[in-house]
């Protein structure tokens, strides 16, 4: 049975408007090229990284609730590790993908359901039920309204419930700069976007190339292409277009999350933070209220 969609929301119409009105990315035809690369290494790495972050070896007897499942890959992970599964994404095909990676691995699969949602809709997202885990790495900070979000993933965990989130550093006006980069690109003419994406990105690809060289290690960039996959499972060029065109854009510091969730019955249980920049801090919450 297909979850509650609230009148609030015709998603599908609504995403249509907001990509016409270069208001949004399309994140889920980037994950349509994604999964072309896709391989049985790239799916194994997805599945450790659940491991380490929720500290864990299986989800046997648990649910797994992705928020915004893009590609698919994460609730695959969750999948092998034995839970059941819930996914939902605003975008369509984000949606496609992931039944198309549903279809691969585990077709006809009772314990995998996939629906298409807003993380906005506070009804929808209360009427999918109570999970052991929350997962939305990424996602948050692309509805266009992440504090709203951030509350609404609070709806489903259960009290012990792991609630992992992953969302975009504060870094000031570099990161304000970046919010006018990605909207310039969405309001872009499709054939532009591609350039203007290597054109944006090649200042700091310079930098990593010239560093490597003066350290003569040139094989480490080499590498940061070739063996990307090794961190998340993901693919370094899709990632590069997912992040110049990926708007709507917000982001928040390490204290304004922790904050946030504290004062919602949350405990803070393991943090990836330092050093990562302009990207995502990771965050794995437990529901102690």
């Amino acid at each position: 049975m297909s979850a509650i969609v609230s009148d609030e929301f015709d998603v599908v119409r609504q995403h249509e408007r907001e990509v016409s009105a270069g208001e949004r990315f399309e994140f889920g035809k980037n994950w349509a090229a994604f999964l072309s690369v896709l391989d049985e290494e790239r799916i194994e790495t997805a599945v450790q990284s659940l491991r380490e972050m929720l500290e864990v070896e299986m989800l046997a007897g648990k649910r797994f609730l992705d928020i915004g499942s893009g590609s698919g890959l994460f609730s695959l992970a969750a999948r092998r590790l034995g839970a059941e599964v819930v996914s939902f994404d605003f975008d369509t095909n984000s949606v496609a993908c992931t039944r198309e990676l549903k279809k691969r691995y585990f077709d006809s699969d009772a314990n995998w359901r996939i629906e298409q949602g807003s993380a906005l809709d506070a009804e929808f997202v209360a009427s999918l039920g109570k999970f052991d885990v929350v997962y939305s790495w990424g996602v948050l900070h692309h509805t266009g309204e992440m504090w709203r979000a951030l509350g609404n993933a609070v709806l489903p965990t259960q009290k012990g419930g792991k609630l992992f989130v992953a969302l975009y550093n504060d870094t000031g006006s570099q990161a304000a700069r970046w919010h006018w980069i990605k909207k310039t690109y969405c309001r872009l003419p499709r054939i532009l976007r591609t350039p203007f994406a290597v054109a944006v990105s090649l200042p700091d690809e310079a930098k990593r190339l010239a560093s490597a060289l003066l350290r003569f290690k040139p094989m480490e960039y080499v590498h940061s292409w070739t063996r990307y996959k090794t961190g998340r499972g993901m693919n370094r060029w899709y990632d590069i277009i997912d992040w110049v065109g990926g708007f709507p854009y917000e982001y928040a510091s390490f204290d304004a999350v922790f904050e946030f969730y504290k004062t919602r019955g949350f405990t803070l249980t393991k943090i990836i933070s330092g050093g990562v920049g302009l990207g995502c801090n990771e965050f794995v919450f437990e529901r102690k209220d």
